[in-house]
Order: structure tokens, then C-alpha cells, then sequence
């Protein structure tokens, strides 16, 4: 098997380009990242190159998250920030070679006011990454975390892709939020599996490392993989104070599945 370091989580100890290289050297096929825009994108390109390693993907700007925002994009009346930071984050993943750029939904009420931004702004971006050969993905995220995200369970985001029929438009499947939510991952994969674009995955429920807690992760991701995915897993959990190389054990372990 395969797998990605999110370095949103992970190697986060050194400046992006660096961490790109430890991904590398820890045996990591791919890397995925949150927000990368402090660092220039020529040297996050040119750290891709040197260690071979595909972007998967980024994030949209989140907004200030000093009060309390987790993205733009169901947010009425915020249009114009929304559309920003998915232009912001689309030309940023073309400029460095990125897969897919993942639109955060925001806090809501769930209203149809919020839905309704959520889905003109999703067209807009997957309109907007189309020419490039981007896709967007928006992932259900659980309320334990971010209580009053727009986006929580795997029905509402299939909801939204069939609506928006953009051929563009994926689900990131992040087998924490979804056990949190909904459980039953392996038969929620097969479900969707059509629609999505990405698998994600940490211990539940501390979102340590995969290797711990309630999901069996060498039998799930052995069984996604009988279903035909080959894209690399993304390992986005949280290492702790003592560092990401501490925690790399299960990787040569789960390599060898």
C-alpha cells in the first residue's frame, strides 16, 4: 500500500519544503498539505521535483479562524472572500503541480441560505479548476471537532455532487470524521466509492496515529483496496509532542499490507 503525509499534521516542526523532503526520506509516496501560502510556491514546486513526491492536495484558505471561522464557502453574504480563496488555493495548486484543492465549508446554521452559497460557490470553483485539470473536494468534517460545520455526513456531500453534475467535484473520504458520524466505513466506501476523491486516515478517537484505536486500518484499507483504489491513503492525524518520527512505526507495516 501506499500513503501520503498530510503535512498540515505532520513534519510540521520545519518550514513546508523541508517537511516535503522528510515525507520522502520516512518512506511516504505522496504529501498533501493544508495551507500552504506563506511559502512560495517556486520552492514548494522545486522540493516536489527534487524528492519526486506527487501534491496531492491543499486547502482553501480557511478565513480567520481568530473568530471562529473553518472556511468561506457556505457563509451567505461572504461571497467575494469565498470566491478569493478558491481562486488563491486553485492558483496555487496549478503553480506547484497539485491534484485537487479541497473547498472548506464554513460554520453554519444548515440553513438553506448556507446551502445555497455552499453550492453556487462549489460550481464556481469547479468552473474555475476545470482548464487545469483540478479537481475539488469538499469533505464531511464530524461536529465533535467543529461543531456547526456545513458539511457532516457522506449523504449531504453526494447530495451536492449530483446536483452540481461537474465531473470535477469529489468526496474527501476521511475515515476519522466518518466513523465519528456514521461508522460502517467499509460499506459507506463502496456507497460513494465512485464520487470519491481522496481517503484519509488517523486513529479514533484521538486522531493519533492509525495504528491505534477502534478502526482496524490494515483490514479496512486491504478491503478499499480489493474495491480497486490505488490513489495513496493520506495519513492526517496528530503526532504529539515528541514528533512525527516517533510515531512511524505502523508505516513500514502498513506499506507491506
Amino acid at each position: 500500500m501506499r500513503f501520503s503525509a498530510n503535512l498540515g499534521f505532520l513534519f510540521t516542526d520545519r518550514p513546508l519544503p523541508a517537511a516535503i523532503h522528510a515525507a520522502a526520506s520516512a518512506g511516504f509516496a505522496a504529501v498533501e498539505c493544508h495551507f500552504p501560502y506563506d511559502f512560495p510556491a517556486s520552492e514548494v514546486k522545486a522540493a516536489l521535483i527534487e524528492t519526486g513526491l506527487p501534491m496531492l492536495g491543499l486547502n482553501t484558505h480557511p478565513g480567520d479562524r481568530a473568530a471562529g471561522d473553518f472556511g468561506l464557502a457556505a457563509l451567505s453574504g461572504r461571497e467575494a472572500e469565498a470566491r478569493g480563496a478558491i481562486r488563491q488555493a486553485v492558483d496555487y495548486a496549478q503553480a506547484i503541480g497539485a491534484g485537487a484543492v479541497h473547498v472548506m465549508a464554513g460554520c453554519t446554521d444548515g440553513g438553506a441560505e448556507a446551502e445555497a452559497s455552499f453550492r453556487a460557490n462549489l460550481a464556481y470553483a469547479c468552473d474555475h479548476a476545470a482548464p487545469y485539470g483540478l479537481n475539488i473536494l469538499i469533505e464531511p468534517i464530524n461536529h465533535r471537532d467543529v461543531p456547526g460545520y456545513h458539511l457532516s455526513s457522506s449523504a449531504h456531500a453526494a447530495a451536492i455532487i449530483g446536483a452540481l453534475g461537474r465531473d470535477n467535484l469529489r468526496m474527501m473520504f476521511d475515515c476519522y470524521h466518518l466513523q465519528i458520524m456514521e461508522g460502517d466505513l467499509l460499506r459507506c466506501f463502496a456507497r460513494y466509492q465512485p464520487i470519491i476523491g481522496h481517503v484519509q486516515i488517523a486513529g479514533v478517537p484521538d486522531r493519533g496515529a492509525p495504528d491505534r484505536g477502534e478502526v482496524n486500518y490494515p483490514w479496512l484499507l486491504a478491503q478499499i483496496n480489493d474495491l480497486g483504489w490505488t490513489t495513496p491513503f493520506g495519513a492526517e492525524y496528530r503526532p504529539g509532542d515528541a514528533g512525527t518520527e516517533s510515531t512511524l512505526d505502523w508505516l513500514p507495516r502498513f506499506r507491506a499490507l
